[in-house]
């Protein structure tokens, strides 16, 4: 049995081959649009390309397609969390006496009798006309398919590597050292876990800090003023910690959790009232949760729901609480969670990495330690 495409059919088909598996797009579902293909690329110049094979014959038509892309757009917008999007819309069928204008944030890009050579593609995309591909027909329907389910399954694995459920050990290590330190504490102080006795066993204290006894800075996260705070730092950390070493791997979880506890530390001293003794792995923690915001962002095609509905409310609840009762040190999750997202965009995650980003995140994590390291000794 013959199959007959239209040209304009095959020149969506090579379109669509080359974004996914040249430039990295995926395809989304869209309900209610007819002869239209979008695609989503989080990391590219152009977040969302939309190829439109609809007939655009006047002023009116193509107004209204801009409104519709501007929906579709703040619908994908509020989906992935993203305040700005640059949207190229690729148009196959205008009419000629159309004046094409640019609207804010869409880059619009004809293709007259499927003649992509002499279109302003390959000035957006210079090895287009090299990567198309040349098949038509059943051949070409055969390829594109074969190609796009070989990204996909290929995608799939590498998905599935950082998302299946790994061995944790870190994680648990630190809840075992918090749990033998605390018991050590209260053998030593002989159950009185007065401000004073966590002072003497290393508790964060600007003045002595200031002095030279650097050691606190680290010491203090891992002690603890009663087993209720204990218990739901330990709690909170089997949570989150989980979570996050079985996604970015022990060794980025060790220096993101050591990192947020010197940014934590750091801004207690530098903030804290005169005289107060802080403890606690909550900086930490603080520290962790900004690392799975961060992580969730790049990600966020698959955790938008977790971020909104979960991790994000946590965070602000848990900061409100800390501003609202006594005796909470609130700088020192501050200062955590800050600590917690710049260490992370310096070590980028799998697949979603940029060199550039993570240079900048390292750069802006060495000054924002250096700033606070300078805020307490000066």
């Amino acid at each position: 049995m013959a199959v007959i495409m239209q040209e304009k059919d095959e020149l969506i088909m090579r379109l669509v081959h080359y974004f996914v598996t040249e430039k990295n797009y995926n395809p989304i579902v869209v309900n209610g649009v007819k002869n239209e293909i979008w695609l989503e690329n989080h990391d590219a110049p152009y977040r969302i390309i939309r190829i439109n094979a609809n007939y655009i014959h006047n002023e009116e038509q193509l107004s209204y397609d801009t409104v519709k892309i501007r929906n579709i757009v703040s619908q994908v917008k509020k989906k992935t969390l993203s305040l700005k999007m640059n949207v190229l819309n690729i148009l196959l069928d205008v009419n000629d006496s159309l004046k094409i204008e640019e609207p804010k944030n869409i880059k619009e890009i004809v293709i007259q009798d499927s003649d992509v050579a002499s279109s302003l593609l390959t000035k957006e995309f210079p090895d287009i006309n090299d990567k198309l591909m040349k098949e038509d027909g059943l051949d070409l329907m055969i390829d594109v398919t074969n190609d796009i389910n070989k990204k996909t399954e290929k995608d799939n694995k590498l998905y599935e590597s950082i998302f299946k459920p790994k061995k944790i050990v870190l994680t648990n290590l630190l809840i075992i050292v918090n749990i033998v330190v605390f018991l050590i504490t209260l053998l030593l102080t002989k159950g009185n876990l007065s401000p004073a006795n966590l002072y003497n066993l290393g508790g964060v204290y600007k003045e002595a800090v200031k002095e030279g006894e650097i050691y606190r800075l680290i010491a203090g996260a891992f002690l603890h003023s009663d087993a209720i705070h204990l218990l739901t730092n330990m709690y909170s950390l089997y949570i989150i910690g989980r979570s996050l070493e079985n996604l970015v791997g022990k060794r980025k979880f060790a220096l993101i959790y050591f990192v947020s506890i010197l940014g934590s530390s750091l801004l207690s001293c530098t903030l804290q009232s005169p005289g107060v003794v802080s403890v606690g792995a909550s900086g930490a923690i603080f520290g962790l949760m900004g690392s799975m915001v961060y992580f969730g962002f790049r990600y966020r095609t698959y955790l938008t729901t977790f971020l909104k509905n979960q991790l994000v409310p946590i965070i602000l609840i848990n900061l409100f609480v800390g501003f609202a009762i006594t005796g909470i040190d609130n700088f020192a999750h501050i200062g955590g969670l800050i600590a917690g997202v710049l260490v992370s965009i310096g070590l980028g995650v799998q697949r979603k990495e940029n060199l550039s980003e993570k240079i900048n995140g390292t750069i802006v994590t060495i000054l924002y330690l250096g700033f606070l390291t300078y805020m307490v000794f000066r």
